[in-house]
């Protein structure tokens, strides 16, 4: 949709995982390389900085994705297009995670942050995912003005794409992976 010459998407995905809010909390943050394996659309993750402080983490990684990509798309898209940076500031206060995502390719264009909360639900986790993207078509540079409008629908169309099944496949990898290391 174009609001102000815009396109926004609202990101809104739900986890349940049958383990301990602490427990699931701590493995979204710090297990990353280990829930991996149960992500199709990531080839690999970073670490590029991690910080304690005053019960935070401050932490950066760099994402690889990949996945099934359309054989027409691939003329457009490049490894840039599939990597993103992802700043978190992990609460363990309150059991939430902030974030902002920075993306390889038409950085200037895109934005894209939210709010996590791992919620105590007795014998199970729910993690809400949270967040916006938005697509600014009049910062994408190197493409003339009037395939702008174009690029920002392709573009708004892959990530939405991406991005849902993204997070749902995160809390299942979480889920099986607790279970693995449960038995």
């Amino acid at each position: 949709m174009f609001v102000t010459g815009q396109l926004n998407m609202i990101i809104s995905v739900d986890a349940q995982i049958p383990f301990p809010r602490r427990l699931v909390f701590q493995t979204y943050r710090d297990q990353l390389q280990e829930i991996l394996p149960y992500m199709d659309n990531v080839h690999r993750i970073e670490p590029k900085s991690y910080q304690q402080e005053n019960g935070r983490v401050i932490c950066t990684n760099e994402w690889h994705g990949g996945g099934d990509v359309p054989t027409i798309a691939r003329a457009f898209i490049d490894e840039q297009m599939l990597s993103w940076t992802e700043h978190n500031i992990w609460d363990e206060t309150d059991f939430s995670l902030e974030w902002r995502i920075t993306t390889h390719a038409f950085t200037e264009a895109v934005s894209c942050s939210g709010k996590n909360h791992f919620l105590d639900r007795g014998e199970a986790t729910i993690v809400e995912n949270r967040g916006e993207l938005v697509i600014h078509p009049h910062k994408i540079e190197g493409i003339p003005d009037f395939l702008k409008g174009q690029v920002a629908d392709f573009v708004e169309d892959f990530l939405s794409q991406k991005i849902g099944p993204n997070l749902t496949q995160m809390g299942e990898g979480v889920r099986q992976y607790l279970e693995k290391i449960a038995r």
